[in-house]
């Protein structure tokens, strides 16, 4: 059984969204992507990323992600 290799990412799935709007070095891309969704009525010109995932106190709140 082979293996498909896909060379393109999917930016309609979970993992290719984040790959490419939600990490700071392609900044620039989520803020063209957001401005072109606000086609003009607002612009963005920063964005600030948060961290994402949440390792809690106790055990059972570990692995929390936003």
């Amino acid at each position: 059984m082979s293996e498909i290799i896909n060379k393109y990412i999917d930016p309609l799935s979970d993992f290719g969204f984040k790959h490419l709007f939600g990490a700071e070095p392609n900044k620039d891309i989520m803020i063209e992507f957001l401005n072109a969704l606000f086609d003009g009525q607002k612009e963005i010109t920063d964005i600030v990323y948060s961290p994402t995932e949440y390792a809690g106190d106790e055990k059972e709140y570990r692995k929390v992600y936003f």
